[in-house]
């Protein structure tokens, strides 16, 4: 858990950080199923589905005592209007940060930014054996609503899907 005396704050993501994005998430790329990415993608490409200066959809740094230790972001669920209540909730943490608590207070910041924007319903998808992920999103009240079987690979092993789903 965080100790008193330090302090974690979230910081928008510019333009401007996108590399250092991509640096952390090319880790989660090479060695993690937290992603079904399996190449390294552009900064061009990670514009793509990382929301910056979006009004509904915010993508934070979690910064802990000034460090940069991850990032957080809100999506669209689904790219139609009436989804528009509904985003996807992702976050990484780099490892050497990970069992400090920041996944469940990073997970509440993330929430309160969705209510301010008036979103009702967060999803998490997540790799069904990332046990880490699915603890913290089961701690914080979310619900498992779908499991897909069998629907991806990654280094050789077949992997499966889950959503966890929150009405906030």
């Amino acid at each position: 858990m965080i100790k008193s005396n330090r302090n974690i704050e979230w910081r928008p993501i510019e333009e401007k950080d996108l590399p250092l994005v991509k640096e952390m998430y090319d880790y989660f790329i090479d060695h993690t199923v937290a992603t079904f990415h399996t190449e390294h993608l552009s900064v061009e490409e990670l514009k793509e589905f990382i929301p910056i200066n979006h009004p509904l959809h915010p993508s934070d740094f979690i910064v802990l005592d000034g460090e940069i230790c991850g990032y957080c972001y809100l999506a669209p669920f689904k790219k139609r209007q009436a989804y528009n209540r509904t985003a996807e909730v992702t976050l990484y943490i780099v490892p050497k940060f990970h069992r400090q608590g920041l996944g469940s207070l990073t997970l509440q910041h993330i929430e309160g930014e969705a209510k301010k924007r008036g979103l009702k319903v967060l999803m998490g998808v997540i790799t069904g054996n990332n046990m880490e992920s699915v603890r913290l999103f089961r701690a914080l009240g979310y619900e498992k609503c779908a499991h897909f079987k069998e629907v991806g690979e990654k280094f050789g092993k077949v992997q499966d899907v889950v959503i966890y789903q929150k009405l906030i």
